[in-house]
């Protein structure tokens, strides 16, 4: 059973007064984060960062996890209980930042454009509250320190084929996201981001002159027609209450005016909320590959690759979680809503195959704007008192499964 009454009212109120003490190093590590980031599977300086903050501190550090700088931080409570893991990603991605802050990126090209950052910087703080608690805690806690969620295979698939989190009874993580104000946390249950699938396809003609084309095999006429005839995969082979996505991103035709290319390459991107749909769309572009192949006398070669499947949130958990907050008394969570189904895609989708748990996120509309810019955009920012929202909503969550509630 839990312990005491007021022990446990005491220790719950001392986590959080420790975190509100320490708002302002979350700031700052998020800044010094902010100005140094690193791509995915090159975030050497940020994994030896995340390393150092742990340097003697009684708790385990696995580092390179996975298939990168993927960081297991284990505290171990005093008393026997579930155990549950904290993700937190750390990479960055390929933007030159336009943001106007004084803690601009330092390295040009690169960006912590999509609030990783942030997560770091919170988890980072909460982690050493709880190390500093942990007599008072039942179970285990597990810091997931994640490398790579921004390009695929990503980092989450990599961490949980380790075997470093086969102990998980719950996962749990959030996002930043400036569509709402700072003090709102968003949640869905049940399938709520999309599964996402790469694809390329390779178009061999024959090239020749411009002037006689009826003795070539033009592939940029075969790609145009692939384009447009995949657009009726979404609109005429899945079921209307099926949500599908098929973009094309990139279609390299480049040539002279005068001259028919030997071959071209198109990239695109497909999303998706549940395996039948994937399998649907992927036998409908392979169809169509094989009917260009007949119809324009070119070769295809097609790679597509499923990258991260649709991220599902266990209804119990999340009802459960969602009840936790509503119920807490701290004046910093001021609204919990249920988001809609959201169409971007999420390595955390992994961690949620293996056991249940919940993905939500937390509001950090910058103060003053009417509009915020969004993840992946060179002007996004963040209002940094989302940092505490999130490390007091992710520690609701602890003190409630972990007996100090």
């Amino acid at each position: 059973m839990g312990q005491p009454v007021k022990e446990v009212l005491k220790t719950k109120r001392q986590l959080m007064e420790m975190l509100e003490s320490r708002a302002d190093e979350m700031i700052a590590i998020r800044r010094h984060l902010h100005e140094h980031p690193e791509l995915s599977f090159k975030e050497e300086k940020t994994a030896q960062y995340i390393v150092d903050f742990y340097k003697g501190k009684d708790v385990e550090v696995l580092t390179n996890v996975g298939n990168g700088y993927g960081i297991v931080v284990t505290i171990k409570g005093g008393k026997p209980g579930k155990t549950i893991g904290l993700r937190a990603d750390f990479d960055a991605l390929p933007i030159h930042e336009e943001a106007d802050v004084p803690f601009k990126s330092k390295n040009d090209g690169v960006m912590h454009a999509c609030g990783h950052d942030g997560h770091t910087a919170y988890m980072l703080i909460l982690a050493d509250c709880l190390i500093q608690l942990k007599s008072s805690i039942a179970g285990t806690i597990k810091i997931i320190h994640q490398h790579a969620e921004e390009t695929p295979p990503g980092g989450a698939k990599s961490i949980v084929e380790s075997g470093a989190l086969d102990d998980l009874d719950l996962v749990f993580g959030t996002h930043l996201f400036p569509t709402h104000r700072v003090g709102t946390i968003g949640y869905r249950s049940g399938y709520a981001m999309a599964g996402r699938t790469y694809f390329k396809l390779v178009i061999q003609g024959s090239g020749g002159h411009g002037s006689s084309p009826h003795q070539s095999n033009d592939p940029i006429v075969a790609g145009a027609h692939f384009v447009t005839a995949i657009q009726t995969i979404v609109s005429r082979r899945l079921n209307p209450f099926e949500m599908g996505v098929v973009t094309i991103g990139s279609f390299d035709g480049k040539g002279s005016f005068n001259v028919i290319k030997d071959s071209i390459e198109l990239e695109g991107d497909v999303r998706y909320m549940n395996e039948e749909t994937q399998q649907t769309i992927e036998h409908e572009i392979r169809r169509i590959v094989s009917g260009i192949e007949l119809e324009f006398g070119v070769t295809c070669e097609l790679t597509y690759t499923a990258d991260y499947p649709p991220l599902y949130n266990d209804p119990a958990t999340t009802a459960e979680v969602v009840s936790i907050l509503q119920q807490s008394k701290d004046q910093s969570i001021k609204e919990i809503i249920e988001f809609p189904v959201f169409s971007g895609s999420e390595d955390f989708s992994y961690y949620l195959e293996k056991v249940p748990g919940l993905f939500f996120n937390i509001g950090c509309k910058p103060k003053g704007v009417e509009r915020a810019y969004m993840n992946h955009h060179p002007k996004f920012d963040i209002d940094e008192d989302a940092l505490l929202v999130s490390a007091k909503s992710v520690a609701e969550v602890v003190c409630h499964y972990c007996d100090v509630e």
